[in-house]
Order: C-alpha cells, then sequence, then structure tokens
C-alpha cells in the first residue's frame, strides 16, 4: 500500500477539513488502542478500496486521532474501524468489526443498504454499513442570503414534516420532488398565504429510519446518527453531497419569502439505543463518554424515553452540541432551534440534576447563537419538568400548561376558569419571576407529539393501534372531547360543533400574549384518525392532505384572517416580563364575568372576558370565552358613540361572520352581548380616552 501520500495530520478542527494539500481527519477517542480510516468509492460497497492504519506514536495527540491524505478532495467516502477493550461493565465497547461514521459527517450515503440488525451485536457490518462523505468547506451561492432575526413579538410558529407535507400525491409536486426540500419550496406560497413567519421543521439531521417497531419507519426523525448530515431521504437530489446545497436552497427560498427556519434538534438522546442496540458511531469510538451509564456500565441511563441518554454536559460532548449548532447558523443559515427534550441538558454524568448546567450556559453565552431563537421542550422522560424555571435567561419554552388548561378549559372541565386567566397573559405565574418579555411562553394547542387539532375534537380516546404496541404507547390523558360521536360525523350538528371548538382553541392560541405556534394541517383539520402518536406512521395518517384546502376551506379562511386579526390589534406587547403588569395596568386591563368587572372565579364556573385599552396602537379590545353548555349574555364595557364596537370576531358564527376585518366587521352597539354555548367572542373598537 503506497504511503507517500499519508501525513501525520494535525490536532485541529474535529471531522474532517479540506486543503489544497488534501484532506485532514481528527476524531476523538480516550481509550481505543488503533484506528483505522476507510475509503470507499461506492456507498453500497463492503470493501473499502483503501485501509489506513493509524499510529498510536505517530497519529495520536492527547486523546485526538489525525491524518492527512494528499490529493483526497470533496466527495470521498470515509468511515471508521475503532480498536480497543471490549469491557462493557467499564463502559467500554470496542468493537473493530463496525464500521464507525464519523461523529461530525456533514453527509451520510449507505442508506439504502443500512441494515440496523446487523449494526447490533458483535459481528461484522460491513456489508450493510452507511458511510460519511467529505463536503467542501465553502462554494455554495448564497446570493447574500443571511438569517432574518424576526423579533419574538411578531414571530408566528409553524410545526411541520419535512416530507409529510408533500409526500401525498394530491400535494401537486412531481413524484420526483414529493417528501423533499425541493418539495417544501414548491409550497412556500401556501405558507405564505397563512401569514406564518417561521417554519418549525421536525427532525432533519440524518436519523436512523429503522429505529421503530418491526415492520414500520420512524417517521418522526427522532432518531439521529448524525448531528450535522441533513436527512438524505428528504433530498430529491441523490447526488453525494445533494442533501446539503438542497436544504440550503430551502432555506434560502424561505427567507426569501420572509420565513424563518427552525429547527427541531435532538441532542438527548441517538438512535444507537441501550445495551442491545446498535453501534453506529458513538458507542464504538468513546462510548462511556458520549452516554450516560448506570452504576453498572454495561447499562444505559435513560431519561429519554428511547434506551440512551446523550452525556451533553462530558466537555467532549459539550463541544460537539456547540460545534453543531455554530454548523447549522454559519453553513446553512438557520435562525433558530428547538430542543426536544431539553431538560436532559441539565443532568449531569451521574443523571443528577444541575444547579448551572454547562451546555445551557454555553448556548446561551454564545457569541454565534446570540441572534437566533431558542426554544426548551423543558421537561424529559425522566420525570424533570422545568417549564417556568429552565435555565438561563434568552430561553423560550414550550408552554405545556398553555396547551392542558385552554383544552380542559373548553372541554368544560370545572375549576379552570381561574387557570385560564394567566394563560392568555403568557403566564406570569410560571414566567413572572423571570426578567424575560412574555413572547418566552410558546403557547400550542397541538404539536407533532398528541391529537391534531381535528382529533382533539373528534376523539375522547387514542386509536394507536396501527403502532403495533397494542395501544399501550401515546398520552392516556389527552383532555379530549369528542363532541358526542367517537371519530368521524355525519352529523352537521356534532361537525358544527367541531369546528366551533376548533376556532375557540385557534382563536385562544393567537389572541393570547406569547409566541403562538400551530401544528400543520390544523388549518385545515388535518387527521390521524385518532392516533397521538404517530411516529411511526409514514403514510396518509400522518401526510398532509392537501384534498382538504377546500372541503375545510372555511377553517382555512379563519385561520388565515385570524394571524392579521392579531397583527393588527398589536397583541404582544414587546416589552420586559418585569414590566408586564406596569404595562397591562397602564393599557387598563380588566376581568370581567358575564357581569363587568364581576370575572366568576368559582369551580362551576364556565366563562371569562378580558378587555385591554391597548395605547400602543390605540384599539380597545373585549374578548368573551364561554365554555358553558348553554348562551350567556355577557355585559359590555361602554364606549363612546363615535366609536362603537365592531364584531370582528364570533366563533359561533358561519363565514364570513365568524371573522371580519376590522373595516368590515358590523357594529355592535348594544348592552349585553350573547355568546352561544362553547364560543368566543371579540370585539374591537379604537381607543377614545
Amino acid at each position: 500500500m503506497p504511503t507517500s501520500d499519508i501525513l501525520p495530520g494535525e490536532c485541529r478542527d474535529m471531522g474532517v477539513t479540506v486543503t489544497p494539500e488534501g484532506v485532514n481527519f481528527c476524531v476523538f477517542s480516550k481509550h481505543a488502542t488503533r484506528v483505522d480510516l476507510l475509503l470507499f468509492t461506492d456507498p453500497e460497497s463492503n470493501v473499502p478500496t483503501r485501509e489506513i492504519p493509524l499510529s498510536p506514536t505517530e497519529n495520536r495527540t492527547f486523546y485526538y486521532w489525525h491524518i492527512m491524505v494528499k490529493g483526497l478532495k470533496p466527495g470521498q467516502l470515509y468511515a471508521f474501524r475503532v480498536h480497543g477493550p471490549w469491557l462493557p461493565e467499564e463502559g467500554l465497547r470496542f468493537n473493530p468489526a463496525k464500521v464507525l461514521l464519523d461523529p461530525y459527517s456533514r453527509a451520510i450515503v449507505g442508506n439504502d443498504i443500512y441494515d440496523r440488525e446487523a449494526a447490533c451485536g458483535r459481528d461484522d457490518n460491513s456489508d450493510s454499513c452507511m458511510k460519511s462523505v467529505i463536503a467542501p468547506n465553502d462554494g455554495y451561492d448564497w446570493e447574500g442570503d443571511t438569517p432574518l432575526h424576526h423579533p419574538l413579538g411578531e414571530t408566528i410558529i409553524y410545526e411541520m414534516h419535512v416530507g409529510g407535507f408533500t409526500l401525498n400525491p394530491n400535494s401537486g409536486v412531481s413524484s420526483e420532488k414529493r417528501g423533499t426540500y425541493a418539495g417544501l419550496i414548491e409550497k412556500i406560497p401556501y405558507l405564505q398565504s397563512l401569514g406564518i413567519t417561521a417554519v418549525e421543521l421536525l427532525p432533519v439531521y440524518q436519523f436512523d429510519r429503522y429505529d421503530a417497531p418491526a415492520g414500520l419507519p420512524n417517521y418522526w426523525g427522532y432518531a439521529p446518527v448524525s448531528f450535522f448530515a441533513p436527512h438524505r431521504e428528504y433530498s430529491s437530489d441523490k447526488s453525494t453531497l445533494g442533501p446539503i446545497n438542497e436544504f440550503r436552497d430551502m432555506v434560502k427560498a424561505l427567507h426569501k419569502a420572509g420565513i424563518e427556519v427552525i429547527l427541531d434538534v435532538v441532542y438527548n438522546h441517538t438512535a444507537e439505543g441501550n445495551e442491545h442496540g446498535p453501534t453506529l458511531c458513538w458507542k464504538g469510538f468513546e462510548n462511556s463518554t458520549y452516554y450516560i451509564l448506570e452504576n453498572n456500565k454495561a447499562f444505559y441511563s435513560n431519561f429519554s424515553g428511547t434506551g440512551n441518554t446523550v452525556n451533553t454536559n462530558h466537555s467532549i460532548v459539550r463541544r460537539l452540541i456547540i460545534d453543531s449548532l455554530h454548523y447549522w447558523v454559519e453553513e446553512m443559515h438557520v435562525d433558530g432551534f428547538r430542543f426536544d427534550l431539553a431538560s436532559v441538558l441539565s443532568r449531569g454524568e451521574s443523571g443528577e440534576q444541575l444547579k448551572n448546567p454547562p451546555i445551557l450556559w454555553d448556548i446561551e453565552s454564545d457569541t454565534i447563537l446570540a441572534k437566533t431563537k431558542l426554544i426548551a421542550e423543558a421537561w424529559d422522560a425522566g420525570g424533570l419538568y422545568q417549564v417556568g424555571s429552565f435555565v438561563g435567561d434568552r430561553w423560550q419554552e414550550w408552554n405545556g400548561m398553555f396547551r392542558d388548561d385552554v383544552r380542559r378549559f373548553f372541554r368544560g372541565d370545572p375549576g379552570t376558569t381561574r387557570s385560564l386567566a394567566p394563560r392568555l397573559l403568557a403566564s406570569p405565574d410560571l414566567y413572572g419571576h423571570e426578567k424575560r418579555e412574555p413572547e418566552q411562553s410558546i403557547n400550542f394547542i397541538t404539536c407533532h407529539d398528541g391529537f391534531t387539532i381535528n382529533d382533539l375534537v373528534s376523539y375522547n380516546n387514542k386509536h394507536n393501534l396501527a403502532n403495533r404496541e397494542n395501544n399501550r404507547d401515546g398520552s392516556n390523558e389527552n383532555y379530549s372531547w369528542n363532541c358526542g360521536v367517537e371519530g368521524p360525523s355525519t352529523s352537521a350538528k356534532i361537525e358544527n360543533l367541531r369546528n366551533r371548538q376548533i376556532k375557540n382553541f385557534l382563536t385562544t392560541t393567537l389572541l393570547s400574549l406569547g409566541t403562538p405556534m400551530i401544528l400543520m394541517g390544523d388549518e385545515v383539520r388535518r387527521t390521524q384518525r385518532g392516533n397521538n402518536n404517530a411516529y411511526c406512521q409514514d403514510n396518509e395518517i400522518s401526510w398532509f392532505d392537501w384534498d382538504l384546502l377546500e372541503k375545510h376551506s372555511d377553517i382555512l379562511r379563519f385561520t388565515q384572517e385570524l394571524i392579521k386579526l392579531r397583527h393588527d390589534l398589536g397583541l404582544t406587547f414587546n416589552i420586559r416580563k418585569s414590566e408586564l403588569n406596569r404595562v397591562l395596568a397602564r393599557n387598563r386591563l380588566e376581568w370581567h364575568g358575564i357581569r363587568l368587572n364581576k370575572p366568576d372565579w368559582s369551580h362551576n364556573s364556565h366563562s371569562l372576558a378580558l378587555s385591554i385599552h391597548n395605547r400602543m396602537n390605540d384599539m380597545f379590545i373585549y374578548v368573551a370565552l364561554n365554555a358553558y353548555w348553554k348562551p350567556l349574555e355577557f355585559e359590555v364595557p361602554p364606549v363612546s358613540r363615535e366609536h362603537p364596537w365592531r364584531l370582528v370576531l364570533n366563533s359561533a358564527e358561519e363565514p364570513p361572520g365568524d371573522i371580519r376585518t376590522f373595516e368590515e366587521a358590523p357594529e355592535f352597539t348594544n348592552r349585553f352581548l350573547k355568546v352561544e354555548s362553547r364560543a368566543v367572542v371579540t370585539l374591537v373598537t379604537q381607543f377614545d380616552g
């Protein structure tokens, strides 16, 4: 084997560095005794064209293994074999029979031959292994694109799945582009028509499609095999580096349309699972560094509920996470991140909760991330729940309390009026102790995990048998109500009630203080047929059904107009949380019941109203919410004859009376307002003194 083109290399940036001379490789392994670099020419090949051993004396600096191969260029396929002790009880799982991905892979190939089962156990997996791809350092034409940096006060998030958005044949996207970044580009006009300002993409890091029940795919993508490489199946460009540039094309196109890109990132666990799972990357390089292990280190701590937990506060892993975030911001131009099970990032190397987790402060204080949006799912599967107490000064949080309290109120549960009130004001009971903006609260009723908004009003119980887990998976408590019939109904009365409830949920989400988020397809009543955990349903259960745009055009129009109304009313105050009460007082926030200034906080109350004199845009707003099963008469605050109330929204009315612009809305001059059962009504006028 010729060696004239091989140099010791340098201990420098992790992963690969392309230079005019060739490519430098650098990986971390503390306990390895030898590392072999494998070079391939074919994604499906099981035999490397070249296998280069790294010497512990010449190719190792501290715990970093490095080598320079002259003449290599972007597009080259590579992988590693790592030698060392097999001592699971000590946390060491070195196995040179396994072909390993570079933890810093920018692109990955071999998906078509990958076999998860072959990657498990101790046998050789070279017949079905994935390979890393050397990516160029630069060269993409961004045409001047930069992240948009929309203020949170103007942000409306649309949580969506890249594949499921256009996989349905009725999407109108060509077959070769369905379910891809390019397919999403074709549907940007639809996103613009909604009025949303940001898409929050379910995981787009390369993930293990086979990390799912036997015979079913992993659809959501919460099974990463890389923290850098865009998922290849979402690319219509099947060349080795195609996914990188097609992802960039999507980001650039969304930015041109004024839409930010937020990534749902998974740093809390990987697709390698527990002691029975595959060895794909991190296990084979330095298992005890990358994962939190039990006292018997042959076993993995499972605070993620998926088999393993990433050791996020180890210095090497912290660097990996920060480098990953930097890459997506600097090289891929994304605007922000939503951290899946973010409370895992608060855990130490033994799983204990840390008071000041280094990784969270690293992210918080990082200059490159300073303008990005940081959103935490502030809980984990190990029982750590940090909504309202997540570490740091910059983080926004998914407000699970908003979801639950609003659902329970409109279901008609007793004792929910008092808990609803703070949810409408960005939950000062949860966040009031922190000097942050109201936009810290990410308000949502539905997300990928759980019922869609249609199913929330159509099912009392989950129906997850399609997941092949005997309906044991998914949450048992959804605070849902089927409006009288379980599942689809041909009753006009029930369908009208469901429409009304959906409008109630949308109205409460978009007219509350905080940052609203809506789920892909809720605007057209997308259904998952009662499945509240469709992570393994890559089919019509999960896909966006584009025929619904016509079938439920009324809900679509309502959503579009509601987003416009939120903007017109200026319902988000760009103020510090510490100043919220003062500003609300200056703007005269008042609570009411069916009588003015007499809110009913009793256990049996099912109604609430509030009025806000918003001096920031000279608007006077009155909102009445009736979750009772009978109509109620609400006393309305008096206004001047010169500026009478206008009835801009009534969820009980049929279109176009359900929502109108201020200019088109009819005047309302009565002292009392009849609000139908299970309905929300909004009145608006110009402020007059």
